[in-house]
């Protein structure tokens, strides 16, 4: 069976850089045969967290967020591609994560952090981890930090640097494996 990865950008800002890393991203996975759809929260337009999608009555939550637990629900895993803002996790990706708890359970993620400096965003990529885990969806022990994004992806989410492309890899072949081993255990039950 096929795995269902979805990459969750985590900016909405209007010059963005996280857009190349979740474009190749989506590439790596799908390369691999992996259905790998992106939700972007620019697109999506989520409304600021009222209320959790749990929250509405049945039939009664907004489109997006429906489409959502949808795809949520039927994922294997959770990519996350995540800048670094004031040394934390940008406020349009929290919102987008915040919606849900249940749909990400006994699921693993993985963390994708960006700059346009040296250190590619690992400070938001450990809080990150703490929030991922709390959602029901810990991180696999390794992380993809891109700094200097600009030069190491073009527009397109092409690798202009080959040290990426070789990490990605690495760092996907671990979500995979990850991603399969928790797909089984879920087929047979899960603790609660």
């Amino acid at each position: 069976m096929s795995l269902v990865i979805p990459v969750i950008l985590g900016s909405v800002r209007t010059e963005r850089q996280g857009s190349r890393a979740a474009r190749f991203l989506v590439a790596q996975l799908e390369a691999r045969g992996i259905n790998a759809p992106l939700v972007d929260p620019a697109a999506l337009q989520l409304p600021l967290l009222d209320k959790m999608y749990k929250e509405y009555p049945s039939g009664e939550a907004p489109p997006a967020l429906e489409d959502l637990a949808t795809l949520y629900r039927r994922s294997d895993a959770f990519v996350v591609v995540s800048a670094e803002y004031n040394h934390s996790v940008p406020p349009a990706l929290s919102n987008t994560l915040d919606h849900f708890l249940e749909e990400y359970s006994w699921r693993p993620s993985a963390i994708c952090c960006y700059s346009a400096g040296q250190y590619g965003g690992v400070r938001a990529a450990m809080q990150l981890r703490a929030m991922m885990a709390e959602l029901g969806a810990s991180s696999i022990p390794s992380l993809l930090p891109i700094p200097r994004i600009g030069k190491a992806l073009d527009a397109e989410g092409n690798a202009q640097e080959e040290w990426l492309t070789k990490a990605a890899k690495r760092f996907l072949d671990e979500l995979v494996w990850y991603a399969e081993a928790l797909q089984a255990k879920r087929a047979g039950g899960t603790p609660y």
